[in-house]
């Protein structure tokens, strides 16, 4: 891959011709031929857990550190199969997937926390009175199909002697939570930020049961942001230039909650823009928390969810967390 090297020659040249109008568009096209084309492959549809992304490439951040940014859907072929194979140079992830491949020595790496503690939780309609784990006896769970769903609903409902073979599970795939849940699921598990401001918006009033409220090791990091091992050891100047962008545009977000929504709607026209609004407004100041800046990640969290995962036989092997992620690549 292409070395950034002549940036601020082109970025000169520009400026030194700008009163030639002649020659105003040959200048421009040396300026996008310096850019570096690198992806980000999201996890899901665009949602306010990618507004800083949609931000960075709006503001021009990425260009000034002289990448052309590519955000993709993905398809198929998620994220972390896209990175892991260098298809994409970056992804979001979540810390369990990077957890589970790591263990199979697939070289994903954790380079930033999106958001710096859990907002998920299992979320029911309030006419189904599930107010605890221990509601969820004799009520059907829809889910997604991975066994991480029965382990960490089987360990909530354990501290309170509940038993998770009373709970019935099913798979609802694609089914968005409202119609699952007025057809033939009791309770999910919901990111609250996307889906619970939704049912506020919605006037439909739900009982939320936030994992982070039963186990300090549940609250992990979910989403992050992702590269593989080869571009760290090969191209860290394009992985670092990349990082200062996006903490630009989360920080950004941090501070903006309203302008970010407009950008993100307005790339994403689909989008409610009342319901990004309202999300935006709700999520931005969860995006740094407590921590020192925004997408720092803590060893004590990759271990005490690895752990909790190891312990449940949910992986084969304890987790070496020091190799799972880094902080080394966000701005000082």
């Amino acid at each position: 891959m292409k070395k950034i090297v002549s940036v601020f020659l082109s970025l000169l040249l520009v400026v030194g011709l700008a009163g030639c109008s002649s020659n105003e568009k040959d200048n421009t096209s040396s300026k996008n031929k310096a850019l570096k084309k690198v992806s980000i492959v999201l996890d899901w549809t665009p949602n306010t857990n990618h507004t800083g992304i949609y931000v960075a490439k709006e503001k021009g951040y990425f260009k000034q550190h002289g990448l052309d940014v590519s955000i993709i859907m993905p398809g198929n072929a998620g994220a972390d199969q896209l990175v892991a194979s260098g298809k994409a140079q970056f992804g979001v992830s979540y810390q369990e997937s990077v957890t589970q491949a790591r263990i199979q020595s697939i070289p994903l790496v954790s380079i930033a926390a999106v958001i710096q503690h859990n907002t998920s939780g299992f979320a029911s309609p309030k006419s189904k009175n599930i107010t605890s784990p221990k509601d969820f006896a004799g009520k059907t769970y829809g889910g997604w199909g991975s066994p991480t769903e029965k382990a960490v609903i089987s360990s909530l409902m354990a501290q309170q002697h509940a038993d998770v073979n009373k709970v019935k599970i099913v798979n609802m795939g694609d089914t968005d939570f409202f119609t699952a849940v007025n057809r033939d699921v009791d309770f999910a598990w919901i990111y609250y930020g996307w889906t619970g401001i939704q049912a506020e918006l919605k006037k439909q009033p739900i009982n939320m049961i936030y994992l982070t409220d039963y186990s300090k090791k549940l609250d992990y990091y979910t989403p992050v942001i992702t590269t593989n091992e080869n571009m760290l050891k090969n191209d860290p100047k394009t992985v670092k230039e990349f990082m200062a962008a996006l903490s630009e545009g989360y920080n950004f977000a941090i501070k903006h909650p309203d302008e970010s929504a407009d950008i993100l709607t307005k790339a994403v026209p689909d989008l409610d823009k009342k319901l990004v609004k309202k999300s935006q407004e709700w999520l931005s100041p969860r995006y740094q928390a407590d921590a020192p800046r925004w997408g720092e990640q803590k060893l004590s969290v990759w271990e005490n969810y690895s752990n909790w995962m190891y312990d449940h036989k949910l992986l084969e092997k304890p987790l070496d967390a020091k190799k799972a992620f880094t902080n080394d690549y966000l701005p000082k």
